[in-house]
């Protein structure tokens, strides 16, 4: 690892999109508890911030990989580099992700394979990796970030809504096939946080976001873990967003898709 605070008795977490937001907040969470970390993120400039500041802070030992995980190849680059340190991972945190805002048929095809490959096809593919040695241990936890948009279609962000349903129904099924294994799968499917996402995707006005007050990534990351270590299987944070999901089983799909359709519109 990246600093003499090594110790090989404590447990190690890769966390992918670490550099802020959720992925941020959980990592400080997992140093605090005293586990040390793999980072991964394509900002190799804050990487390297964080990678210094937190054994400091924290007394952990921190890997940093800067990787663009739109590239197919970065799952296995990042397997083997984690292997050629000997670091076991204990716990799998598949943060990273990003959206797509618009009409489907104008959003660039490139940025929504990215979109993809990143929400999808690496999570997946890094979870494959990683879960063998897992099983063959007898123990190991893995955390998938999803969504409320899981749980419906979303008109103006159609292939984002569907890559995070991927990820709400993989995650469960793999949990179920796990059971007995001593290896445990969390999926957590906030509603809108306060964070860079929004502006990211070009939606901050829209009248899902615009004026609205949403949880901050803290809290959501603190109920992801919490979670996590409890061995849920579905976390969902606030009542508001419990409610809502509830509300879109029994509701019309048809009306449903509508309904997100006017949310997810320009003021």
């Amino acid at each position: 690892m990246n600093t003499t605070h090594q110790d090989q008795s404590q447990k190690t977490a890769l966390i992918t999109g670490a550099c802020s937001g959720i992925g941020y907040q959980l990592a400080c969470l997992f140093a605090s508890d005293n586990y040390n970390l793999v980072l991964v993120d394509r900002w190799g400039e804050k990487l390297a911030e964080i990678a210094e500041e937190f054994p400091k802070k924290f007394r952990i030992a921190v890997k940093s990989i800067v990787k663009d995980l739109s590239t197919s190849t970065s799952p296995e680059e990042i397997f083997s580099e984690v292997r050629c340190s000997g670091i076991q991972i204990d716990v799998l945190v598949n943060n990273a992700g990003f959206g797509t805002y618009g009409l489907f048929h104008e959003i660039d095809l490139m940025t929504e394979l990215e979109m993809m490959q990143v929400n999808v096809v690496c999570l997946t593919h890094l979870t494959k990796l990683f879960l063998k040695d897992m099983v063959k241990q007898g123990r190991g936890k893995i955390l998938n970030v999803s969504s409320t948009a899981a749980f419906q279609p979303g008109p103006l962000m159609a292939v984002y809504f569907a890559t995070k349903a991927y990820v709400l129904s993989f995650s469960e099924a793999i949990a179920n096939e796990l059971e007995g294994t001593g290896v445990t799968v969390t999926v957590l499917c906030p509603g809108p946080t306060a964070s860079a996402f929004h502006e990211r995707t070009g939606m901050a006005d829209s009248k899902l976001v615009k004026g609205k007050k949403m949880m901050d990534a803290q809290t959501v990351a603190q109920l992801g873990y919490s979670g996590l270590l409890a061995n849920k299987t579905l976390v969902i944070p606030g009542v508001k967003n419990k409610l809502l999901v509830e509300i879109v089983k029994l509701a019309p799909r048809e009306q449903v898709t509508r309904i997100v359709r006017s949310m997810q519109e320009v003021k």
